[in-house]
């Protein structure tokens, strides 16, 4: 029994809901959002919520209940308030630089990488070696955030890379004489 999926999710002031069969369609304040639900559950709008529930007692729909409400809940929040992540750049000589519509990293190889933004997310470079990239949709915003961390993951030696604002990196003890 999932204990997240019979929580209804309540619609927030300022969001306008369209449900159209098995389409639900979100617009707030930071833009519009559209999902298509799995055929395993029925939706159900309320005067100020929504209710998820499983069609029958098979596997796959008591996982898809719980989900399915979690996206729905995800879409509120990104239309009201948004998403964000923040990268910290650790080494010498390593920095970001946002211009444009374009990410430039020096990342200690022989070359910059170009990062290009992605069509929604919004990227800042607050200093050299901060990161925060933003957006409505947290799949992508997380998406883009490991995509950008994939070009120099954080070495355990001395810790140099892209990472996560409060990740830890376990780090190793170098080599003995």
């Amino acid at each position: 029994m999932s204990r997240i999926g019979k929580k209804p999710v309540a619609i927030p002031s300022g969001v306008t809901v369209t449900m159209n069969g098995t389409d639900l369609t979100a617009k707030g304040p930071k833009g519009e959002l559209a999902m298509t639900f799995v055929p395993e559950v029925n939706v159900t709008q309320e005067d100020n919520s929504i209710a998820i529930t499983p069609v029958n007692n098979s596997k796959r729909a008591r996982s898809m209940w719980g989900m399915q409400r979690t996206l729905v809940a995800n879409i509120f929040e990104g239309v009201t308030s948004g998403f964000s992540k923040k990268l910290e750049i650790n080494g010498v000589g390593y920095r970001a630089q946002a211009k444009g519509s374009t990410l430039n990293l020096q990342l200690g190889f022989s070359h910059d990488v170009e990062f290009p933004v992605p069509e929604g997310i919004k990227i800042e470079t607050p200093d050299q070696t901060t990161v925060l990239i933003s957006g409505i949709n947290k799949q992508q915003v997380g998406e883009t955030a490991a995509k950008i961390r994939e070009y120099r993951k954080p070495e355990p030696y001395k810790g140099k890379g892209v990472k996560y604002e409060g990740e830890y990196i376990f780090r190793k003890e170098g080599k003995k004489k």
